[in-house]
């Protein structure tokens, strides 16, 4: 009986090793090395616009905005009185960065009720007596394309600061011409907010309808910076 046991014992060991055999006490066991991640290398923006400070060029540039309205239409207003900063390196797109100021006041609408303009600065909706400048300041800029962007940053209205986030597509730009001899670049952005998260609940629809105007707020920016001068300016002709 004992030998029937001690056979069954051996049958059952040789079927847990690999072929049936029995480890080797003389193999050498191989380890791996922990494979450890690389960073990517930052990917440069294709433009000969130099890395520098950029500053908003205000004719050619706008700031609007969308809300719903009584689920009829996207009614658009902007505001005229703005501006921005822009810290560029094309050869590290991720690193730059962007500040912007927009003044409540400057609200322009079209075609305006009269008082409604009042209204709309008055403290149930942008209170810009108490509260006369929104502000943008990037905390995050996210690649996503060849020459588009994700920018995250800290947005303050009415003493709230909050994210919000807005994609960018980069137009173009260059170094500087004979005609404008500094650096230009230009882009295209939009994106979205809640307005009541900001204290804005003013006529924001019952749940489940359309009857007011709308939470949601869709920002749309078209914008050309001036950046640093020519290093050779070419003569003009």
């Amino acid at each position: 009986m004992k030998r029937i046991v001690l056979g069954l014992g051996l049958i059952v060991l040789a079927a847990c090793s690999p072929s049936g055999e029995q480890p080797k006490k003389d193999e050498a066991k191989v380890e791996t090395a922990p494979v450890e991640a690389v960073a990517a290398a930052p990917v440069p923006m294709k433009t000969e616009a130099p890395a520098g400070a950029y500053t908003l060029d205000k004719t050619h540039a706008s700031l609007s905005f969308r809300v719903n309205h009584l689920g009829f239409s996207n009614y658009t207003a902007r505001f005229t009185n703005f501006d921005a900063q822009l810290q560029l390196d094309p050869a590290n797109p991720s690193a730059s960065s962007v500040t912007a100021t927009v003044d409540a006041k400057s609200l322009a609408l079209p075609a305006p009720p009269a008082g409604f303009v009042d209204e709309l600065l008055g403290a149930k909706w942008l209170d810009a007596a108490g509260f006369p400048q929104m502000t943008f300041k990037s905390t995050k800029v996210e690649l996503t394309g060849a020459n588009t962007a994700r920018i995250t940053g800290d947005f303050s209205m009415r003493g709230v600061t909050l994210p919000v986030t807005l994609d960018a597509t980069f137009n173009g730009g260059y170094a500087g011409n004979q005609y404008e001899p500094q650096a230009r670049i230009g882009f295209s952005a939009h994106g979205s907010l809640q307005r009541a998260a900001f204290g804005v609940k003013e006529g924001v629809p019952p749940p489940g309808t359309t009857f007011g105007v709308s939470d949601n707020v869709d920002i749309i920016i078209e914008a050309e910076f001036s950046g640093p001068p020519l290093a050779t300016p070419a003569a003009p002709k």
